[in-house]
This record gives structure tokens, C-alpha cells and sequence, in this order.
């Protein structure tokens, strides 16, 4: 070890510690700082890139494995919000990871892959979500993913390694090649540390690989069964492209699985079906959810004050719903209160809104609502 000749202090001992190093950081709350900061970008496959984010206040994170963050991106002078799943694992606080699969003609995910490096800031919001094995514990779990939809599965994993809680867990991630399977060598890795973490890989195709080993084709019961023969005794995850999650709700209902333990995450945001919370905005004191202020059947005007435009809206409908419907063209993404894209000024009037997790505690107390899940309780002007 080094040491000052004079003072024979040990020179490192005089070097400021990184803030992520400090005791008990507060926690990070998207309310209070929006902006993270990218510290990492990692390849983790041609065309899938993981983003690492710190707070610059050195905040921790704390999320449950699977859950999500929406990123609030400036691309081409346009405010876009996108959701992606969190990679990284709840047990290393200090940073927080998204792993983004580059997709043809995709807005978003190209921006991130050309633009986002190391030292850029972003505006975050979030965490949210219900898909996570924390609040369904088991005794054993299969893992099912496609693509990019490996990544809260991965969160998951990661979780279970780094508290050394060796659960009984089979991961079975089908991609279209062997290049193209995301984080091999680490779940590997996870799977020669843990003797009850097993993982199967199923590839479309060999591509240019001469040594693969590995199953080739596509997910089929049979095939499941010869992977995890007790798959019926087991609480599934499941993740990945719609089609894929539709074969294996399908396979699993002709194999008799009993659907109170499967649980699955949207890859596409049209169905998705988590509970969120329910806000009622500008609500009278009676009725805490917005059920005794307006008769189910009962119509109110929705006035936007910058188009000029006004439409009506039925007391059981979503606005967005209602203003699309009347040619109201808005802004809008997940249409399942995640994303932020619909948020709108309520100038006046009351909605029950019922959010995941798309916009902020202090957005909502300065009157922001979110159109897709909001119904009207009242007439609404709204600024847009």
C-alpha cells in the first residue's frame, strides 16, 4: 500500500469515496429527481444494448424485480415516452438498468442505440408494475421468455443469485438464433452457481453457428414437458411478443395448467391487464371512487380549449377512447396509464382516473390527468 512519506496515512484513505458508497441513500423517487443520468452502455447482442442510469444525487433505487420505468425522451423536437422493464437487479441499489432490442424503423429504440451514452441525462418516471415473483412467492418457479422479453425474467434471476436464495427455478428463453439469445453467459453463470436454477434455450434457427447443441425449432408442450416435467406444480412468468405469449397460454391450457399461477407481461401495452391504483381528481367528498357522482349511463361534454373542439363522452368510457371515436386526433401510446403520452391540464371538472404508474404524485396534485384511463364524473375542459 501507498503511503505519505510525512504522515504515513495511507494515501487511498484520503481519496474521496464515491457517493454510491455513503450508508443508507435515500431513495429515489421520480417525483423529487427527475432526471437519471447514463453511466453505462453495455452490447449484450448485435442489436440488444443494456443502459445503466444513476442518480446524480446518488439516490438508490427500489423497485420489485420485473417492474418497469418510463423513459421521457426529446427526439426531433417531439416528447415521447416509452416503458421497458427493468434489467437490473433491486439488490445492487445504486443503479438501474433497461436492456432495449433495436427494432426496424422503431423511433425509440434507434434513438437510444445512436444517441444515449455515457455522461447524456434522461427523465424517468416510475418504478411500476404488478409482473413480479416478489409478490407471489413460491417454492418453484418456470421462467418462460421470448426476444427482449427475457429482461424482467432476468431482474428476477438476478435477484435470486445475488441473495443467495437458491429457489427451485427453470428458465426456458426462446430466441430467433443462438447469437441472438440475451445474457447466455450470465445466466449460465447463475446456473453453475445455483444447483436448483436450470435454463433450457430453443432457437428458431442455428444461424451462422456450427456448434450449437441446443434446441432447435419452437416451444411445444411436449417439449416443455421434457424440460420440466413438473411444470403443473409450478408458478410461470412469462414474457415476450404477443404471439408467442398466445402459444404459450395455449399450450399450457391443452396441458391442464391452472391459470391462478400463471402470471404474464405485455409485450405490446394493448393487453395489458395490471391493477393500478384510483384517483379521483377535483372529486366531491362523496363517493371515494367516483361511484355516486355520475349515473353509469350519464353523458358529459369534454371541451379542448386549444383545438376548439368539443365531444361527448359517456360516464363508463375513457376520454381518449371518446375523443378518438369523435376524430379527435392525441397524442398517445401504451393506452394503459404507463406511459404519460395522453397528459393533459384538466382546467375544469372531475375524472376518475385509475393509473400504472405513468404520471407523478405532484403532476396529478396540480390538476394533470392521463386521458386514456380517465372517465368523466363531470363536463371537462381540458387543455389541448
Amino acid at each position: 500500500m501507498m503511503r505519505d512519506a510525512a504522515t504515513f496515512e495511507p494515501v487511498e484513505s484520503r481519496l474521496t469515496k464515491p457517493q454510491f458508497w455513503a450508508a443508507l441513500p435515500e431513495r429515489w423517487t421520480g417525483d423529487v429527481e427527475e432526471t437519471l443520468v447514463c453511466c453505462q452502455v453495455r452490447q449484450e447482442t448485435h442489436d440488444v444494448k443494456s443502459f445503466f442510469f444513476r442518480s446524480p444525487q446518488g439516490r438508490a433505487f427500489v423497485f420489485e424485480p420485473g417492474q418497469f420505468i418510463t423513459l421521457e425522451l426529446d427526439i426531433d423536437g417531439e416528447t415521447i415516452n416509452r416503458c421497458y422493464t427493468i434489467s437490473s437487479s433491486p439488490t445492487r441499489p445504486h443503479t438501474i438498468s433497461i436492456t432495449v432490442k433495436r427494432v426496424p424503423g422503431g423511433k425509440v429504440s434507434n434513438w437510444l442505440h445512436d444517441n444515449l451514452q455515457a455522461g447524456k441525462s434522461v427523465r424517468v418516471l416510475g418504478p411500476s408494475g404488478e409482473f413480479t415473483c416478489a409478490r407471489h412467492p413460491a417454492r418453484k418457479y418456470l421462467f418462460l421468455s421470448a426476444g427482449s422479453g427475457i429482461t424482467p425474467l432476468m431482474s428476477m434471476s438476478r435477484a435470486h443469485h445475488e441473495l443467495s436464495e437458491d429457489r427451485d427455478i427453470v428458465f426456458v428463453h426462446s430466441a430467433r438464433s443462438p447469437d441472438d439469445i440475451i445474457f447466455s453467459r450470465e445466466l449460465d453463470l447463475i446456473a453453475s452457481n445455483q444447483s436448483n436454477f436450470r435454463t433450457s434455450f430453443v432457437c428458431e434457427r442455428v444461424g451462422p453457428r456450427t456448434n450449437w447443441h441446443g434446441v432447435t425449432g419452437f416451444l411445444t408442450l411436449p417439449l416443455l414437458k421434457a424440460i420440466a416435467p413438473d411444470f403443473l406444480e409450478r408458478e410461470i412468468f412469462t414474457c415476450g411478443p404477443a404471439p408467442y405469449m398466445q402459444a404459450v397460454r395455449d399450450l399450457l391450457a391443452d396441458g391442464g395448467f391452472d391459470v391462478a399461477h400463471y402470471h404474464e407481461e405485455s409485450f405490446s401495452f394493448e393487453t395489458l391487464t395490471a391493477s393500478a391504483p384510483e384517483v379521483v381528481i377535483d372529486t366531491p367528498a362523496t363517493g371515494a371512487n367516483g361511484a355516486d357522482a355520475a349515473d353509469a349511463t350519464q353523458a358529459f361534454a369534454v371541451s379542448f380549449t386549444r383545438s376548439n373542439r368539443e365531444i361527448t363522452c359517456g360516464s363508463g368510457q375513457h376520454v381518449l377512447e371518446a375523443a378518438r371515436q369523435a376524430g379527435v386526433r392525441l397524442p398517445a401510446s401504451c393506452t394503459q396509464g404507463m406511459c404519460g403520452t395522453c397528459k393533459v391540464k384538466l382546467v375544469s371538472g372531475q375524472v376518475d382516473m385509475k393509473h400504472n404508474g405513468g404520471i407523478r404524485q405532484r403532476e396529478i396534485d396540480q390538476g394533470m390527468v392521463l386521458l386514456c384511463c380517465s372517465k368523466p364524473l363531470t363536463d371537462l375542459v381540458v387543455e389541448k
